[in-house]
């Protein structure tokens, strides 16, 4: 069937792309992983207009208009069918929206955030970080609870604390990368108060200063992760251990963060088999708090 073609299509994009947490995952029940790879696919292509490669930010920014145009059409049955990956993303990506009633909003906002990130450099403070954070990362922790059916605004609230403390740490673990971008998500105001230099960043250099900076940010981080631990006790069945992994993966990772005085310019961190061990192991003994 040309739709059952699509999401296989959707899951081969998920999976080409390195992601800290794997996509579509087997802990995930199985009707929801087609459905959860759609979405990725979407926007890892989104994400990859703002980010990748060396175009002109006037064409990416035509190319993430472009994006938006064919979700609208799509979700009203009509598909553009110039591009073999494009055509299969919005073909799955229709029955999926359909199928659960999915919120266009949450689409949007996500693309708003990919926009925000062509044009936006800095961020002023924590209400702009993370405002960032509501559009680019929470839409999709709500998506994955409308696809296990889930509508409730506490489980929101949860997942949205969850998915913003997994957006901050990539910003932590991905410093040198944003810089090399010419971006910076530590707020202006934390970088001030330990009047930091952004010249040592230039220089690959995480300066006392810098370390104080990113440690406040962290420990809001991890604030946010405590905060939003509960949803892996609210939902059911095999969720509930994609959540809790998905969690302690975040948590190790900002750990390892932490324990590397946040010098990320001489190793980034990041999850390898042996952590998947751990991860697994203690996702197992979850306690409930």
């Amino acid at each position: 069937m040309v739709t059952d073609a699509a999401y296989a299509r959707c899951l081969e994009i998920a999976r080409g792309h390195y992601e800290n947490f794997p996509v579509a995952s087997r802990l995930l029940p199985r009707a929801m992983r087609p459905h959860i790879a759609a979405i990725y696919a979407f926007a890892r292509t989104a994400d990859d207009f703002a980010d990748e490669g060396n175009r002109p930010d006037d064409e990416r920014l035509a190319l993430l208009d472009d994006w938006r145009d064919r979700l609208h059409r799509a979700a009203g049955g009509d598909f553009v069918a110039d591009d073999f990956d494009a055509a299969a993303i919005f073909r799955a990506l229709a029955v999926t929206m359909r199928r659960h009633d999915l919120e266009p909003e949450l689409f949007d906002d996500l693309l708003s955030a990919f926009r925000q990130d062509v044009l936006v450099k800095r961020y002023e403070d924590w209400d702009t970080v993370l405002d960032y954070c509501r559009r680019s990362a929470n839409p999709v922790g709500r998506l994955v609870l409308r696809l296990a059916g889930y509508r409730d605004t506490r489980l929101d609230d949860l997942s949205d604390a969850v998915c913003t403390a997994l957006q901050l740490t990539n910003f932590w673990q991905d410093l040198q990368i944003d810089w090399r971008k010419g971006r910076l998500y530590v707020p202006q105001t934390l970088v001030q108060a330990a009047a930091a230099d952004e010249n040592d960043l230039d220089r690959g250099r995480v300066t006392p200063e810098w370390r104080a900076a990113i440690s406040s940010a962290a420990g809001a981080t991890r604030t946010l992760f405590e905060k939003g631990r509960p949803i892996a006790d609210a939902v059911r069945g095999r969720l509930k251990w994609e959540l809790r992994a998905t969690w302690l993966g975040g948590i190790r990772i900002l750990d390892r963060l932490e324990a590397a005085g946040f010098d990320v310019f001489t190793s980034r961190p990041s999850l390898d088999w042996t952590d998947a061990v751990v991860i697994g192991a203690r996702t197992i003994r979850w306690k409930k708090k």
